[in-house]
């Protein structure tokens, strides 16, 4: 086998945390072997004296985990908390005056805020929602750009004890109404639009045509100035959030609520089509929160975070929205898109804000990985100690890429794998302690207890073979039911394995160092005569081609094999036209040389991109769709170039 060839099967290259790093480290190696042998030995007890010191409580808990309802877990219920207090309050002793948010707009606009003037901007307009009668309990949608106002707007509903759901600013009419409708939303928080990729994304003329078509539960609408644009405003419901906290004291008590009261609802796909309403506690998710932005990031109080993703996102809530805060990091936020104006916006950003931890999606960094190394190199990043990726397993080659170029092979990187469901991280590296293998995320963190089982529930023990990703006890971010379908809740997570294991939906195997290995979501493993395929394995062989800058795999039915693999490709340079049959042969000659001929993709589409969302997120549901031949009954709305789709079709 070639030896430039990189695939998540034939992987061993091993990094060891660089020294400088180690030296320098929070958690060194005896502390990591420390807190897994306290979990090991006493998981209840373990989560139970971390929720003590790392959480203020204003009731102390004296039940640590209730399980009489199994599997639907309760953590901490008799201790009341309150989360924006956690966040802000707690900060102001010693951290006032240290800056809590650096915010880049796309157009180049810069503010910053520090924990003082972030306290005192929860706090007007938690005493505006307050005004207008939104209470615990109440739900409020939260459709806004990634400017600092929406994480005010998250932090004043924890402050009231309002529960939050926020929807991505790249998501339809269609879909903000849908989630508004399911969660009985009372207030919708927007802006008149947003900027992104040098367009308006017009967010106001959505809600309105959204509340227009239903929504009847809504009777309060705030709008953001963010652009200048002229949007109607009806009387009576709709508020500009400059008037709004006009007048209001900078001071807001906070709600005490029970550590089960619900933080938030995440609205995420399903297998159905029909979103589900994800929802999270307060302390528990809270507990993960903080905790996981200490462990894995390796916060120190001079750290600059920038966890690119959108607060709409499970990512964005965790690591930008709470648990920097929580720990007192300094956080970036930086509203458009990744190559606006040029490709160089983001390297750019790291050197201008002094970013020193970088938490990104493998979306992004193929991405930007296509356009070269030179981009980068045009910039400081000297100051970066600390690379993350988040969202889908990352093929070694980009994790080589991201550890040679941007992190000039002095950074570690923790490849992260965890869910909206999950809360928080679940599987990393710790920088100053763990080895690292590009595109595995090597081990579950302390308190933590993943398996990979087979059909029956039975730990699959010999090495790289693959299965089920479980994890076989509870842990206190973990999700606590969907939102008005707790039968729905059982069905997804626990129904395969009578409600014994929690089935996070990938697949995943284990080399022989116990390193875990994501494969990808169970309905993108393929079976092709009889063989398990993941769909990562095959876009990481057909990535490791010098040609190729990106793939995305799915499966159609083959009337012989059960189904076929067909592949989405993005070339480097051009899109090949005209007859491209010589070199489609050569990449299923490349694929077949590193994981066998039964890998071989039947069909291979070439195009300019993938489809993917604002946030950089495949549609593989709709690249299932194109290659099936089926109609496209997805919503494309959040597409960031919905002409794409046409080239996809082959038309």
């Amino acid at each position: 086998m070639k030896k430039n060839i990189e695939s998540v099967l034939t992987e061993s290259r091993v990094f060891a945390p660089p020294p400088a790093f180690v030296a320098e480290a929070r958690l060194k190696a005896h502390d990591l072997t420390a807190l897994h042998q306290r979990a090991a030995a006493d998981p209840q007890n373990f989560w139970a004296e971390l929720a003590r010191t790392e959480i203020a409580w204003h009731t102390p808990f004296t039940v640590t985990l209730d399980d009489r309802a199994a599997p639907n877990f309760r953590w901490f219920t008799d201790g009341e908390l309150n989360v924006s207090y956690n966040c802000l309050d707690l900060q102001l002793a010693q951290n006032a005056d240290q800056l809590a948010i650096i915010f880049e707009g796309e157009p180049g606009d810069v503010r910053t805020l520090t924990y003082r003037e972030l306290h005192a901007d929860v706090c007007r307009f938690a005493n505006a929602l307050k005004a207008r009668g939104i209470r615990r309990g109440d739900r409020v949608v939260i459709y806004m750009p990634l400017v600092p106002e929406a994480v005010v707007a998250m932090q004043a509903c924890a402050r009231i004890g309002a529960i939050h759901s926020v929807v991505f600013g790249g998501f339809s009419a269609l879909s903000l109404k849908e989630r508004i409708e399911d969660a009985g939303a009372r207030c919708v928080i927007t802006a008149d639009g947003g900027h992104r990729g040098g367009n308006i994304v017009e967010l106001k003329a959505a809600t309105d045509k959204a509340l227009t078509e239903g929504c009847a539960s809504v009777d309060t609408v705030y709008v953001l100035r963010r652009t200048g644009a002229t949007v109607p405003m009806q009387l009576g419901r709709d508020l500009w959030w400059h008037e709004a906290i006009e007048g209001q004291a900078e001071v807001c008590e906070p709600e005490w609520v029970d550590a089960e009261h619900p933080l938030f609802l995440l609205y995420t796909s399903g297998s159905t089509g029909r979103p589900k309403g994800i929802q999270h506690s307060s302390a528990g998710y809270l507990l993960g929160a903080k905790l996981t932005s200490r462990w894995v990031f390796d916060l120190r109080s001079d750290d600059v975070l920038w966890c690119t993703a959108d607060v709409g996102w499970i990512t964005g809530h965790s690591y930008v929205a709470y648990g920097p805060l929580a720990a007192g990091a300094t956080l970036v936020m930086y509203e458009g898109a990744p190559t606006y104006p040029d490709g160089g916006r983001f390297w750019r950003i790291c050197g201008q804000h002094g970013v020193t931890v970088f938490y990104t999606a493998p979306t992004a960094i193929r991405a930007l990985m296509k356009l070269g190394d030179e981009l980068p190199a045009k910039y400081d990043l000297s100051k970066i100690r600390l690379l993350g990726s988040v969202g889908e397993p990352i093929n070694p080659e980009a994790w080589m890429w991201y550890h040679r170029v941007i992190g000039g092979g002095r950074c570690p990187i923790v490849d992260t794998w965890w869910q909206t469901e999950t809360g928080a991280i679940m599987i990393s590296p710790i920088p100053g302690v763990t080895s690292t293998k590009p595109g595995s995320c090597t081990q579950p963190l302390p308190g933590i207890f993943a398996d990979i089982v087979d059909d029956e529930g039975r730990s699959v023990t010999m090495p790289d073979a693959g299965g089920y990703l479980v994890i076989r006890k509870p842990w206190p971010s973990m999700l606590r039911t969907i939102w008005g379908d707790n039968d729905r809740y059982l069905e997804t997570y626990w129904k395969k394995f009578q409600h014994r294991l929690y089935v996070a939906g990938d697949s995943a195997h284990r080399d022989a160092d116990g390193c875990f290995w994501i494969m990808g979501r169970i309905d993108d493993v393929l079976n092709v005569a009889g063989h398990r395929l993941g769909t990562m394995e095959i876009e990481s062989a057909l990535v490791a081609h010098p040609r190729i800058a990106e793939a995305a795999v799915v499966s159609r039915q083959h009337e012989i094999k059960g189904e076929s693999v067909f592949a989405f490709v993005v070339c480097r340079g051009a899109r090949p036209t005209g007859d491209t049959k010589e070199f489609e042969k050569e990449l299923r000659d490349w694929v077949a040389e590193q994981l066998g001929a039964i890998a071989k993709p039947d069909d291979i589409r070439f195009a300019d991109n993938l489809p993917k969302t604002r946030s950089g997120k495949i549609m593989r549901r709709l690249l299932r769709a194109i290659a099936r031949g089926e109609t496209i009954t997805q919503d494309v709305s959040t597409l960031e170039n919905p002409a794409i789709i046409e080239q996809l079709r082959g038309h």
